[in-house]
């Protein structure tokens, strides 16, 4: 059941990620891949700076987002070079 949630939190942070963003989503394939990878390099930033989003869901959603903006921001930046 968890990967189900991974999933879901990956979904709404790439699309949340894309409307903060670009103004629109990905799609939801775009949106769930965006998201994941977000959430990955979020969780990478957060401890890094040993920064706390909380627990639970909306900490989740929170950590995945900010991800899912910087994976954005270095993707439009890797492909202007």
């Amino acid at each position: 059941m968890e990967f189900v949630w991974f999933i879901l939190v990956g979904l709404v942070a790439g699309w949340l990620a894309g409307v903060l963003v670009r103004g629109g989503g990905f799609g939801v394939i775009g949106d769930i891949v965006i998201g994941v990878l977000g959430a990955v390099l979020g969780g990478f930033l957060f401890g890094f700076l040993g920064v706390s989003a909380g627990g639970g869901l909306l900490g989740s959603i929170i950590v995945a987002t900010v991800g899912a903006v910087v994976l954005i921001f270095i993707l439009r930046v890797i492909k202007r070079a």
